[in-house]
Formats: structure tokens, C-alpha cells, sequence
């Protein structure tokens, strides 16, 4: 057996973590550049903490999903105000951007070359500035993966800057954070961090660290995402979603996912769509086409057998199989109201595009057997 694993150099998990942000940035450098998503003012906390330890910040807005352009006009602005430490406090989106201006301000050359696909994946040379990463969603388990997602609206794909480097100095996880998310964003934020679970637990690259902290990770999210979304409040709940995000993002970044993030990153720069809606929408209908590849073609498979521990775990059924989790899937994701993929415009003459795209995806390593164009049509055929 051989395997290796990375994660945040520190993480800090707990309500009101968020506290000792100001001390912790203070030891790391004196010019923060804060990442914020589109309501600046609530990161006023964080700030009064950079002002009481006598720090100078820049505060930089991502309103939106990152793009190419965005990500290059953040890090020309840290540039300029000579930050010399990062910190990001929002969602998936607003970390990914932060990695990506913590990583271009200690090493050279563009943007371009550091990006998988369409760029030449180059390698980082030099370790990124100091970066604490905060979460205020629980879903992406961004604070601890080692890649950045960017999208590219020219090529219309969404894209990764992946290096081990690029795990945050320091990961400050505080449940509170979540509290204010709304039922919808509770949802879709929440069905990712299901789905990474679920993909990383079944995936081909899986390891014994991992196989731990997803049956975790499962466990909470299970009995915890549907309250969480009917009553925000819900402190428990709320810490078992982000103790879920967290682990669903160790898990991620050292045994990769499977087909359902393989569509959902090409899907999402092709299409306007939350990524958790996405991972939900597709998640039932991988699920039956590896199950079944699975039996058809690998009948030996660990992760055939991991379907069904998964079903058992999710379900609470001691009998249950691989067939009952995918019912207790769609049940679930019934509440949320998830509409199906041409819900979002996608059309059946989109999907030649979309399988092509999807094949090439760093995601798709990860999925417990390589599925057959074909498999890849009829899933998002039964996903329409």
C-alpha cells in the first residue's frame, strides 16, 4: 500500500474561532490582502481585528463564480498595495480566489501557465504567501484542497491551478459563520460536500485516511444537511455541515472525486448553475452507472462493496445495498427542489461538448471505473 497526504499546515474548527483571526494574522505579516465575496461589510469583524493588531489591509470583492480576468485583477491589486499575507473569508469562490493572489505573489510568470487544460500546468516553484482561509459556507471544503477552480469564458471550462503548495497556511473553520446562509445556499452548498464525500469514499484513489474521514464526513452530513436547511439556526446541525465541508475537502484533495464532478466543473462554464445543484442533480444517475459498470465489468471492485456500505450508512438500514442509498439520494435531494439539468438550459444537442469536456476532466481519475462515452450520454440523458 502506498499513498501520501497533504492538508492545511493548521486548522482551527469550532464556534467563534473567528475571534483570533487578528492574532493569528499578525504573526504572518503586516500589509492583509482580504478576500471578500459581494457583501463586503461582513467582513467588518475581520478588519476591526486587522486594526486592533496595527495591520495595514486592501479589501478586494469577488461578487461572483472567479474568473481568469477577476483572479488576474485581484493579484494585480495585491501586487500594487505590496501585501505580503492573504486572507480569504467567504465561500469556495472567494478562498479559490485567494489561493490563486497568495501563489502569483511569489511566483513569476502568468497566470496561464500554472492552469490545467487550457494553460500549461506548470508546476509552482516557490511557496505562496502566508494564506488563512475562512469559510463562511459548508459545502467545497475549499480551505483545505490544494487547487484553485477559475472559470474561462473564453474557452467557456472551468479550470484548475493545482499544487500542494497552495494548501492555506491556516484553515479557521467557525460553524457561526454559517449561520446567516440562506435555505437555498444551506442546500446546494451542503449537497457538495454530500457528493465529495460519496465520490471520494468510492473513488479508485481512496486510502485508508480517507476511507476514515469520509465515513465521518457521511455520518454528519446525513442526518444533519436536511436540518440545516429547514431551520438555520440549528447549531448542531450547522457544525456537523461544516465539520462536513471540511472533511469532505481533506478527502477530495488526497483521493480525487469521480463522474459527477467530472461533469459538473465543464457543465458550470458552460452553463449558469450553483455547482451543488449540479453535483445533486447528476449524483443518483453515476451513482446507477457505476453500480452497474461496476457488475458488468469489475464485479470484484472494493467500491462495489463501498456502495453499499454507503447505503447502510446513509440510510441507517443494517441490510441496506447500493440500490437503497441511491433511493435515499433522490428522496433527499427531493426536498431541496432541485430542478433537472434542462432546468438550466442544457440542451440534448449540448451534450456531445459536454462528454468531450467532461473526459478530460481531473475528476474523472478519480471515478471507480472508467465509463463508456455511451454511459456518459444516458446519465445525462436521465438527468434532463
Amino acid at each position: 500500500m502506498k499513498f501520501e497526504f497533504a492538508t492545511a499546515t493548521r486548522i482551527v474548527f469550532g464556534p467563534g474561532s473567528i475571534k483570533d483571526i487578528g492574532r493569528y494574522a499578525a504573526d504572518l505579516g503586516q500589509h492583509v490582502f482580504i478576500v471578500t465575496g459581494r457583501n463586503t461589510d461582513r467582513a467588518a469583524p475581520l478588519v476591526q481585528q486587522i486594526k486592533n493588531h496595527s495591520l495595514d489591509f486592501t479589501l478586494f470583492s469577488v461578487p461572483r463564480e472567479p474568473t481568469t480576468e477577476l483572479a488576474l485583477t485581484a493579484v494585480a491589486r495585491a501586487r500594487q498595495a505590496a501585501c505580503d499575507m492573504v486572507v480569504g473569508i467567504g465561500g469556495g469562490s472567494v478562498i479559490d480566489t485567494g489561493k490563486v493572489v497568495a501563489s502569483l505573489l511569489t511566483n513569476k510568470g502568468e497566470l496561464i501557465d500554472y492552469l490545467e487544460v487550457i494553460g500549461k500546468g506548470q508546476p509552482l516553484n516557490q511557496k505562496p504567501a502566508p494564506y488563512i482561509a475562512i469559510p463562511t459556507t459548508a459545502g467545497t471544503g475549499a480551505e483545505v484542497a490544494r487547487n484553485a477552480v477559475l472559470e474561462s469564458t473564453k474557452h467557456r471550462v472551468k479550470v484548475s491551478m493545482r499544487s500542494h503548495l497552495m494548501l492555506p497556511h491556516l484553515a479557521v473553520v467557525d460553524p457561526e459563520l454559517t449561520y446567516s446562509m440562506p435555505p437555498a445556499v444551506t442546500a446546494s452548498t451542503g449537497l457538495d460536500a454530500f457528493t465529495q464525500l460519496l465520490e471520494a469514499f468510492v473513488s479508485k484513489m481512496a486510502n485508508p485516511l480517507t476511507d476514515g474521514i469520509c465515513r465521518e464526513g457521511l455520518s454528519r452530513a446525513s442526518r444533519s444537511l436536511k436540518r440545516a436547511y429547514l431551520n438555520g439556526n440549528d447549531a448542531s446541525a450547522r457544525e456537523d455541515m461544516s465539520l462536513a465541508s471540511l472533511l469532505g475537502g481533506l478527502a477530495l484533495a488526497n483521493a480525487k472525486l469521480g463522474a459527477v464532478h467530472g461533469f459538473a466543473g465543464p457543465l458550470g462554464g458552460m452553463f449558469t448553475a450553483p455547482h451543488g445543484a449540479l453535483c445533486a442533480t447528476l449524483l443518483p444517475y453515476v451513482m446507477e452507472a457505476n453500480i452497474q459498470a461496476l457488475k458488468s465489468r469489475a464485479p470484484e471492485s472494493l467500491s462495489l462493496k463501498r456502495y453499499d456500505e454507503v447505503a447502510k450508512k446513509i440510510t441507517g438500514i443494517r441490510n441496506a445495498g447500493a440500490i437503497d442509498g441511491i433511493s435515499w439520494v433522490k428522496e433527499l435531494f427531493s426536498t431541496f427542489e432541485i430542478p433537472p439539468l434542462s432546468g438550466y438550459g442544457i440542451k440534448e444537442t449540448d451534450f456531445p461538448m459536454i462528454v468531450e469536456k467532461s473526459r478530460n476532466a481531473s475528476s474523472m481519475k478519480g471515478n471507480p471505473i472508467m465509463l463508456t462515452e455511451e454511459e456518459l450520454f444516458q446519465i445525462l440523458q436521465k438527468a434532463m
